[in-house]
């Protein structure tokens, strides 16, 4: 009898204490994180590497970068914003990362290639085996090219479009996601050591987007790097990137 009144006694004592707790809780304000222009300022820059590669090299105006940003930092926090304020922040911006190393001029010779298809399929249990007959079937054929890559989900296929009607006989029971014809490449050496360098690849987007030149695929090796553009592009990025590497 006497353990029952104990351990009752006991379980009141830890109820009073639970509901002791949970007003003290409640009774908490909640604290809320209040973002200041230079958080904004941070985050857009953060998430736009070719402005901050800019800021880190100082040249942008930051008052006509300030302006521009007014609106999205309004957005933000939700009340007007003076651009002397983003302006103060802009300067107080410092990169975490590095600045960018640019190494083009290390590169080597830049190989041309046209009248490429890039065929998609989703991954099977016989598309390896498919792959590996492919291979036999045109392990003889000199100057064709040819390059596999494959992920979780999906594999690629590039070749010469003159290997068309192969690859399309030994992968008709595959599930072909997309095909695209009239594909040219650039294929690139690169420096020694490029995995240490950094911004190689970087330098190389870049003066493609700025252009305006989508990438339709990437490959790339231990020593080499292959762009895949649309035959529309290839030769304006072939003298962007020639250019390039050779004025640095």
């Amino acid at each position: 009898m006497v353990r029952i009144k104990n351990f009752l006694q006991k379980f009141v004592n830890f109820i009073h204490n639970v509901k002791y707790i949970t007003l003290i809780f409640l009774n908490q304000k909640p604290h809320i994180f209040m973002k200041t222009i230079t958080d904004c300022v941070q985050e857009i820059l953060k998430h736009d590497p070719f402005l901050e590669d800019a800021l880190s090299r100082n040249i942008i105006n930051f008052s006509s970068l300030a302006l521009d940003l007014t609106p999205k930092i309004e957005k933000k926090l939700r009340k007007p914003v003076k651009p002397g304020s983003i302006v103060m922040a802009l300067r107080r911006y410092t990169p975490e990362k590095k600045r960018i190393t640019t190494s083009l001029q290390n590169l080597g010779d830049i190989v041309v290639r046209s009248d490429i298809t890039d065929y998609t399929f989703a991954n099977s249990k016989t598309i390896v085996a498919n792959q590996s007959l492919l291979l036999y079937k045109i392990k003889d054929k000199f100057g064709v090219y040819f390059t596999y890559a494959n992920n979780y989900h999906e594999s690629n296929i590039i070749v010469s479009s003159s290997l068309k009607g192969v690859v399309e006989d030994y992968f008709k029971d595959e599930t072909c996601i997309g095909v695209k014809d009239e594909l040219s490449s650039l294929s690139i050496a690169l420096p020694a050591e490029s995995s240490k360098i950094v911004g190689l690849y970087f330098s190389l987007f870049r003066i493609l987007t700025f252009e305006g030149i989508p990438i339709f695929e990437v490959i790339s090796t231990s020593n080499y790097f292959t762009l895949f553009f649309e035959k529309t592009y290839v030769n304006k990025a072939f003298v962007l990137i020639s250019e390039m590497k050779n004025k640095l």
